[in-house]
Formats: C-alpha cells, structure tokens, sequence
C-alpha cells in the first residue's frame, strides 16, 4: 500500500483546481453566472472526492510497480559484528558476491559475530533452520572493505571462501568436495572446511594487494574468481578460473588498466586509476560487465568529492578473456592488453567526477540479454561541485536507471524515489522482467517492463534497517524469491541482529 500517499496526493491535487474554479471564476475565464449554475455540482464533487478518495487511491495503485510479499525474515545471529567504516558494515557491502547463496536446495551465509570470528551458516530451503559454525579465522581490522565472499565450485561441489582484505594479502579456504553438490550426505560441522586459509589460491599466487573478493560460475561450470589487485587510484581487475577436476586455480590474467591519460573537463589530469565493477555477471554464454572508474589524482572540483567519472560497459563471449564494447570491437584482451581509460566506445553514460558518482553499484541482465545498470550521483540541477560527497549523497543523491533496449540503444532514466543515502542500491530483475531496486535501509522500489520502467513506486520499506544490502542471485535466479542479507541498526560498536528477509516477487 505503499503507493497510496502518492495517489492521494494527486486526487486532492484536484480537488485542490475544483475549488480554485469556484472561487476564482474570473480567473478561468467563466462568467459568473456559469459558475453559480454549476456551484452545486462542484460541491458534489468535490464531496465524492473526498469521500471516496482512499477507494481512488487504491484503483491508481493498479497502475503503480510491481509488488513484493514479505515471507519469512530469520535470524543469523542476533550479536554480529557492529562498525561503521566507509559508511558501511562489514558483513553487508554492495559488492560482495556472494554473502548469500543458494545451490540445489540449501542456502548459505557468511558474517563476522561479535567475537570477530568468521561464520557460515546453512539451512534447507525454503523453510529450514539456520546452523553456523566458526570458521578458523578472525577479522584483522575494522574495515567494512574485510567481506567474506563465498562461491560454489559445481565440478566438485566444493564451498570456496575469501576474506578479510583491503589492499592487503587474501584469505582462502575451501571445503570438501561434494559439499554443496551431496549436501544431504554432510552434517554441518567445522570438519567439511579442513585446513587453514592460505594467502593464495592452491598454488596460485595472487600478491599481496587483494581487494573486493567476488566468485561467478560460468556457462560451463567453472568457478572463477574476481578481484582488484593495486591499491584504490592505482589498481587492476583480476580474473582466476577453478578446474574443479583437478582442484587448482589458473591465472586468466589481468583485465583492466591503472595506467593511461585522464583530462577532466577542468583540465585537471591524471594518470593512474582502477576500475570499480558493478557487477560480473553472466547470461546465457554471454559475460556483462559495467563499472565506473576511479582516478588516482584529485581531478574533481573538491578533495571532498569522489574522483569517479563514467559509466562504461563492456562483454564478453569467452569466459573473460577477450572483451568487446556495446557496438562488437574488441577493446581488451586479458592477460596481454587489458582495457584502458581511453578505449573506444566503451562508455554508455558520461559524466565528469564532480558529482560524487559511486562506485560498485549494481547491475542485472533481462532476458532478452540487455544489460540494466543503477548508478548514483548529485544531479546538476543540485549544483555542480560536491564538496562533501557523504552529506551532499544523503540529501541530494539520486538513483538512475541505465539500460541497453532491444535495438542496442542506451537510455537513462532517474528514479522518482530518493534513496536517501550515502550508500549503494541493488539492482533485481524478475523472471517477466520488472525491475526491483533494493535501496539503502531495505527500501524496494520497483518499475514494470510493461509501462517501459516508467511506473516507479515503494513497494517495501524495512525496518530498523542499517545501510546497504545484499542478496542471494541464484535463489532469485532458481525459484524468484528474492533473500535479502542485511543487519540491524545499533550505535558505536554495539553487536545487532544478522537477518535474512525472503521476499514473493510479483
């Protein structure tokens, strides 16, 4: 019912012109005499309107987004870890992928508990209780950059897990094999992850500088591995794949450039930079990736601003090794000539880096293949220097709706409904493709493919909500129902509730 205050709005709007039409009847142009006529008619009226306005409201609402039913909401654990850093908390960032997962009935999860040790969780779908156990690792520091991201490898049905890491050395474990593929046949105990994590991947050295572990299974069944090697300004996409038939991972190599020329509009320069994802994600045989990039020099207006610029997009049809840009041309191959700043047409939505863009949103794919971004920054009409991007973002932030139509055209939209925060959004795409965007605080927006993603509206706003979210892609991608990661408010360092909330899409 979350449409019915706009709905009301815009009835009372006209009664609102019905009553200026009677007291103002010079100003409209009528005589007098018509309006004394038509004086008991218009009071009528504006009567039915009032009476009848909440009914109105409710019809209007036919017209509105599509709805999502809350189900179930669990608990993880009702004392995780607690810590404001970067804006965010530690066990639920955007860019994690994945805290939650589904794979062949089971669902899993990872966080940080009070004590700081790393937990997973699993439970049998789609109403089974949660079991956790502690994983042998604690956090190092307070930065909520230090996610665990957790990925399935099918081949062997082993759990891979990657922690704790900002541009620092990584930490691995994987389980035994069959875990995920044989679940039945394993109780929930610390025994199915032997070992220590390890600073590399098997026998696959990754440095020392790891940042933003994500895992994505490809068309064929391999598990690969997705990470920022370099610091934040001077920093590389990297791309490692699993061979679940010998258990080792491979080096794909290097997909993104920190090197090249930069010019703001100002003329300022730079010449270091990494590029921000907003998603790896496969459809069909095809891989999508978009993202913006950040530079390593102030090139903004103001050193309080972010120095993120464009949003750029790129595919590939080979499990990440070669690149293209929305026209076809190649623009990058891994390992041997990753993409630059300057590569041809692979932006699809301009914008210098006065206007605090952020980075790492998200992104999905519709069923026609067509790729749908979410950005966010400080329009111009709010002024054209951020100087604070925190506040300026909480006030004046907007969300946009970039997308690729069917004849290869990219349009852009602004969502109607501020998200009203720093942080990211998340972008849900449903099996008819409506569109659903998960905003800071577990507000859902949603729009429909059949108004053309026109009829934005609040289908859901939780409650007692901190920041962002995340969400578990294959349970959405398998059965619809949309499981939402997210953590409690609290204060200081104060523990709060880990949640799971599943939602009825439609």
């Amino acid at each position: 019912m979350f449409c019915l205050e706009p709905a009301m709005l815009r009835i009372m709007s006209f009664v609102g012109r019905t009553r200026f039409l009677w007291r103002h009847p010079r100003r409209t142009g009528q005589s007098p005499t018509f309006i004394r006529r038509e004086m008991a008619a218009i009071r009528d009226t504006e009567m039915l309107l009032r009476l009848t306005a909440f009914q109105l409201a409710v019809a209007l609402c036919a017209f509105a987004g599509p709805p999502v039913t809350l189900q179930s909401t669990t608990t993880l654990d009702s004392s995780g870890i607690f810590f404001v850093s970067y804006d965010g908390l530690v066990n639920v960032e955007s860019f994690q992928q994945n805290a939650l997962l589904s794979y062949q009935g089971y669902q899993y999860a990872v966080w940080y508990n009070s004590g700081r040790s790393a937990m997973i969780a699993r439970r049998q779908l789609p109403s089974g209780g949660w079991s956790s156990i502690k994983l042998p690792h604690s956090l190092a520091v307070n930065d909520s950059h230090n996610v665990i991201s957790i990925g399935v490898s099918p081949e062997d049905g082993r759990i891979h897990v990657a922690m704790d890491t900002h541009s620092t050395q990584l930490y691995y474990l994987k389980s035994v094999a069959g875990l995920v593929t044989n679940p039945g046949s394993f109780s929930w105990a610390t025994s199915n992850f032997p070992g220590s994590f390890t600073s590399t991947l098997g026998s696959l050295n990754v440095g020392g500088q790891v940042t933003y572990p994500q895992f994505a299974i490809t068309p064929t069944n391999k598990l690969q591995f997705i990470y920022r090697s370099g610091v934040s300004g001077n920093g590389a996409c990297q791309l490692a794949e699993y061979e679940g038939s010998s258990g080792s991972w491979s080096n794909v190599g290097q997909w993104s450039s920190a090197s090249g020329g930069y010019t703001a509009p100002s003329g300022s320069s730079s010449s270091t930079r990494n590029l921000y994802i907003h998603g790896f994600t496969y459809r069909g045989s095809r891989l999508h990736v978009s993202g913006t990039w950040r530079e390593g020099s102030q090139v903004q207006c103001s050193s309080g601003g972010l120095s993120n610029h464009d949003t750029i997009y790129i595919y590939s049809d080979d499990r990440g090794r070669t690149w293209k840009n929305t026209a076809g041309s190649t623009v990058a191959t891994s390992g041997s000539n990753p993409l630059s700043v300057s590569a041809s047409g692979i932006i699809v939505d301009p914008l210098d880096p006065d206007h605090g863009l952020m980075n790492q949103e998200s992104q999905a794919v519709d069923s026609s293949g067509n790729p749908h971004i979410i950005i966010s920054y400080v329009p111009g009409r709010f002024g054209q220097c951020v100087t604070s991007y925190a506040s300026q973002r909480n006030t004046n932030g907007r969300s946009f709706h970039v997308w690729r139509n069917t004849s290869g055209t990219w349009q852009k939209v602004e969502i109607p409904i501020s998200p009203g925060s720093t942080g990211r959004s998340q972008i849900v795409i449903d099996s008819q493709d409506n569109i659903y965007v998960v905003m800071p605080f577990l507000k859902i927006v949603s729009a429909s493919k059949s108004s053309g993603w026109t009829d934005w509206s609040t289908v859901y706003t939780g409650s007692n909500v901190f920041g962002e979210v995340t969400w578990d892609r294959m349970r959405q991608s398998s059965d619809g129902i949309l499981s939402v990661l997210y953590q409690d408010k609290s204060s200081g360092t104060t523990p709060s509730a880990v949640k799971v909330a599943d939602f009825k899409l439609n």
